[in-house]
């Protein structure tokens, strides 16, 4: 099919796990003409979960791109999953669409993932639906999830379509106006959305103040909805039943008459070198730019780099740079991805998602360009959850050290919100994911695909250091041994900082008394301290150096004896500064049968956490809220199992770091002296 990129939409599917999201990707890509038969998560027959974890788990691990050709529109349909273990490749795909889907259980009503994943669209300015899926279930009350999300998203937030008469079928009460509901009139839910539509628009409004509904043409509707989309003034909700089929062809109806092309959507936020907002142009006759947002180690095919193509077309058999790397590639083999199947493509115009093969150089979030003239440019990066759950390891059989990084390189690549760590002073390899299933799964795929097994035991706790005053340091480093020595002299001082803001170095010397080329060397000096601590022997942050004086020698003094003068002098300041050590404290989410709740939340007590509030589901659930040092929770997921007979089930966000205890912080000092004096 031949279109262009005011044909194209681009939209991912995302919301909390058992919404039904993968059944409704289905039942789309049927509906759309691009499947024959709907496939089953229950028989592990979907397009989309395609790996054998999801297959056995019956569920979504990563994100799952499909197309569809309908009415002279290509739909680029992206399925993501919706366990917050693997919410990393659902953020990552928010970069390569307009539109964001959220899909919600008509039973379970608002959950912690649909508020989630509505707030992370909203921050990146792209347009939102509220799909209610499964509105056929028994139970379900439709009327009171309508208003409970206009309660919690906004007014802004108006069907476009309600269910019939037991939900058989769904009715548009945008277009036409034909039947009646169980709830509410059409022509009421009608004139709501169509006054939020006109209102953004001057000439729409005028037309329709003038002449009614009727002078309005279907070209002015759709670009006042549009706008509303893309200003957030309108977030449509869609009822659909996946299962049945009700509303879902109704739902693809939406996606190309109403939702924002590639050309009409809010700009993405590219920048320069000098971190200036720059426009990219959807235009198929400019330079190429293109943003990977996805990197799939493929068994069959190797390395998969999926992108979004923003500027320009991008040709098989045409050459693209990586980033601001000079040295080109060839695109070998272009491919657009239809869910198991990767289809041979002749080109990429603007709004089109494709992928190319075997070119090891690209890398998550990597910005692809065919022009020698580029200057450096970006993505605004998303913002993802930062992996808390750690787990040190080492391979089972020895000669599978090479093996093991490999492997880890490989996985890290795929998933931005898995991270490898190399400890040197502990000759300890850390993994951290977003949750202890969330690492079983990365373990189990390392065994599957690579033939690596390990043996793992519990990290150290991130911990870092910071100071809670000002002071001030000094060393003069003086060698003599003979012909030329060593000589270097270092006044600075230490000040703190908010939590989180880091590091700063300040070069405050006058008059010379230290020469410029020598500044560097201290703070490479002064670096290398922040990394070793002061403490307990953990990282330091969030503080000032300023270095406002010293000594230099004409022959002697040279790069490494201010290096070792700065790290000494900012080890002395920071001794009395009244040093501290830090602990990560997490947002902890713990979903538990209501019979349990007794037992959780005194658990968590007992381990240092403080109680936020708690949240009532349907079916007996609650989730409590709460906030807790790291530490303190490495064997939870084994307490919590015995607390809840294997029902419950957590979640952790970095929320701050904040001091320990006093006694914490002499153990962990106490243990630190053996290791500082042996070296």
């Amino acid at each position: 099919m031949s279109y262009n990129t005011e044909n194209i939409r681009n939209v991912a599917l995302a919301g909390h796990a058992g919404t039904g999201k993968t059944t409704l990707f289905e039942a789309l890509l049927q509906a759309g003409g691009a499947i024959q038969i709907a496939g089953s998560v229950e028989r592990g027959t979907t397009q989309s979960d395609t790996d054998p974890q999801e297959k056995a788990r019956g569920h979504s691990i990563d994100s799952c791109i499909a197309g569809i050709d309908r009415n002279a529109c290509h739909i680029n349909l992206i399925d993501t999953a919706g366990y917050t273990d693997f919410r990393g490749g659902t953020l990552a795909a928010f970069a390569a669409v307009e539109t964001v889907a959220v899909v919600v259980n008509a039973s379970n009503g608002i959950e912690h993932g649909t508020r989630r994943m509505m707030e992370r669209a909203r921050e990146r300015g792209l347009a939102r639906l509220l799909v209610v899926n499964k509105i056929d279930t028994d139970g379900a009350n439709l009327p009171a999830l309508l208003s409970s999300l206009r309660e919690e998203f906004g007014n802004e937030c108006l069907p476009v379509n309600l269910p019939g008469e037991h939900a058989g079928k769904v009715l548009d009460c945008f277009f036409h106006r034909d039947g009646a509901t169980d709830f509410s009139s059409l022509a009421e839910a009608h004139q709501q959305i169509l006054d939020q539509v006109v209102e953004i628009n001057e000439t729409t409004m005028g037309a329709y103040l003038d002449a009614g509904e009727e002078a309005l043409t279907s070209e002015q509707l759709h670009d006042a909805f549009e706008q509303c989309l893309r200003e957030g003034h309108l977030v449509p909700i869609c009822f659909v039943s996946a299962r049945s089929g009700a509303g879902v062809n109704e739902l693809l109806d939406i996606f190309d008459r109403l939702l924002p092309n590639p050309a009409e959507a809010n700009p993405p936020p590219f920048r320069n070198a000098e971190h200036l907002q720059i426009e990219v142009d959807p235009n198929p006759n400019a330079h190429a730019i293109a943003d990977v947002f996805k990197v799939v180690n493929d068994p069959f095919v190797g390395k998969l780099s999926v992108f979004r193509v923003w500027q320009g077309t991008v040709r098989r058999e045409s050459q693209l740079f990586i980033d601001d790397n000079r040295k080109a590639f060839k695109v070998g083999h272009l491919f657009r991805l239809n869910g198991k199947s990767h289809l041979e493509m002749e080109q990429a115009i603007p709004g089109d998602i494709a992928a190319v093969a075997k070119v090891d150089d690209i890398h998550f979030d990597a910005v692809l360009h065919d022009s020698h003239d580029e200057d450096s440019i970006h993505l605004d990066p998303l913002h993802f959850p930062q992996p808390m759950f750690g787990l040190a390891l080492v391979p089972k059989h020895k000669g599978q050290e090479q093996k093991l990084s490999q492997a880890l390189c490989r996985l890290a690549e795929e998933d931005p919100c898995f991270r490898v760590e190399h400890h040197k002073e502990l000759n300890e390899t850390v993994i951290r994911g977003l949750s202890d299933l969330h690492l079983k799964i990365m373990l189990e795929r390392m065994n599957d695909r690579y033939g690596v097994e390990v043996i793992t035991h519990p990290p150290r706790i991130a911990y870092r250091e910071t100071i809670s005053s000002s002071a001030e340091g000094h060393h003069r480093h003086k060698k003599q041994t003979g012909g030329a020595g060593q000589f270097g002299e270092v006044f600075l001082r230490v000040d703190p900082l908010e939590r989180g803001a880091g590091f700063e170095f300040v070069d405050a010397v006058k008059g010379g008394v230290i020469p410029g080329q020598f500044i560097p060397a201290i703070e490479k000096g002064v670096r290398q301290a922040m990394e070793s601590g002061a403490v307990a022997g953990y990282p330091l942050q969030d503080l000032r150096v300023t270095v406002y004086d010293g000594k230099y020698h004409p022959v002697d003094s040279k790069e490494v004896a201010f290096v070792s003068a700065g790290k000494k002098a900012f080890l002395d300041a920071v001794s009395k500064a009244r040093p501290i050590v830090l602990e990560p404290i997490v947002d902890v989410e713990v979903a538990i049968p209501e019979p349990s709740v007794g037992d959780v939340t005194g658990g968590l007590a007992s381990k240092r956490a403080r109680i936020m509030g708690t949240d009532a589901k349907r079916d007996g659930e609650l989730v409590i809220k709460a906030q807790a040092p790291l530490a303190e929770l490495t064997d939870y997921p084994t307490e919590l199992k015995a607390m809840t007979g294997g029902r419950g089930r957590y979640s952790l966000d970095l929320s701050h770091y904040e001091p320990v205890p006093p006694p914490v912080q002499r153990q962990l000092s106490e243990a630190w002296k053996p290791k500082l004096d042996e070296d």
